[in-house]
């Protein structure tokens, strides 16, 4: 098949053209060429910008788009128009964000509403803003529409660290400040499971909507701290430390400590749906040891951009066992 991908070889992008090409797939990206211009030599690559500097799409035809980069409805609906008749089906990547409250929500959740529809402030708007695309990309293709909707994506190459602080902090071994409860619901997807279940949907033909995360059994922050000691083999001691205390130290939930939001069960999403139409996981031990192989031989020296620092920790842990 003729693939088009919208975005750059970032993450989710990356992970998409290594899924088609295994799977014996032609691909084109289109993009600005900013982002790792030099990976995939084999990659046929159109240069513009989304927004309005589209020129390099005409004429052209393709089985499906990929869409990994569509934030502003007004952008989303000027590649969609021009699109329409020149691709088959539009993948549609937004997030488990554009849910009123995401704890258990299926797809047929309330999304939500924004009462300006003209904003183009994402970071305040993020979620409202994917609904008002989704709807962008179905107005326009319809029954050729495939809206995934993932939750946090992990796996090597991910630009946030959210997943990534806890594989390396971890290993780093002592005690680890986590966030109370251990028994607070996780949900994450490799990056590569999403990207090669995404190929397998342009593959059939799959319409609809799907939440895109997992593990296939619930996971809770314990489970993930917990497999991450055994994967490192590090002497690692979590200390729960509550929800209060936290708020009063001014500890920011998901930056300082990641994937932890104390005022919302976020993962907790319904994903029947994927899985039965075909979403399968690698092993949670897989994904922490490749996370950290990347960390180790292929990221670099730059420090986390997501987690505690270490004096900061540190600090924490002291004032948390003082209370105690």
């Amino acid at each position: 098949m003729d693939i088009l991908l919208i975005g750059g070889p970032k993450f989710v992008g990356r992970g998409l053209i290594d899924a088609a090409l295994a799977a014996g797939h032609t691909l084109t990206m289109f993009n600005r060429g900013q982002t790792n211009p030099d990976l995939y030599p084999q990659v046929e690559k159109l240069r513009g910008d989304r927004d309005g500097q589209l020129d390099a799409l005409k004429g052209r035809t393709w089985d499906a788009v990929v869409d990994t980069s569509g934030y502003l409805p007004r952008v989303v609906r000027q590649t969609a128009d021009l699109l329409a008749d020149a691709v088959g089906r539009y993948v549609f990547i937004s997030s488990i964000s554009v849910y009123e409250d995401p704890a258990g929500a299926a797809e047929d959740a309330p999304l939500i509403a924004l009462e300006d529809e003209t904003t183009e402030d994402i970071a305040s708007a993020y979620g409202g803003l994917k609904v008002l695309c989704e709807r962008a990309v179905q107005e326009v293709f319809g029954e050729r529409a495939t809206i995934i909707r993932p939750g946090i994506i992990v796996g090597p190459h991910d630009p946030t660290d959210r997943f990534t602080y806890w594989p390396v902090r971890v290993e780093q071994g002592g005690d680890v400040l986590a966030p109370a409860s251990p028994d607070y619901p996780v949900q994450v997807i490799d990056v590569r499971d999403l990207a090669a279940w995404t190929v397998k949907l342009i593959e059939v033909d799959t319409g609809g909507v799907f939440n895109a995360t997992g593990p296939e059994q619930p996971v809770s922050f314990g489970t993930l701290l917990e497999t991450c000691r055994i994967v490192t083999g590090s002497d690692a001691r979590f200390v729960w430390a509550g929800a209060d205390f936290l708020r009063e130290q001014a500890v920011s939930p998901w930056s300082d400590l990641p994937l932890w939001l104390p005022d919302t069960l976020w993962g907790t999403a319904d994903v029947s749906r994927a899985q039965a139409a075909g979403l399968r996981y690698r092993p949670l031990e897989q994904i922490i040891h490749d996370t950290l192989n990347w960390v180790h031989h292929e990221r670099g020296p730059e420090p986390l951009k997501a987690g505690l620092k270490p004096q900061r920790e540190a600090d924490l842990l002291a004032a948390w066992q003082a209370d105690a």
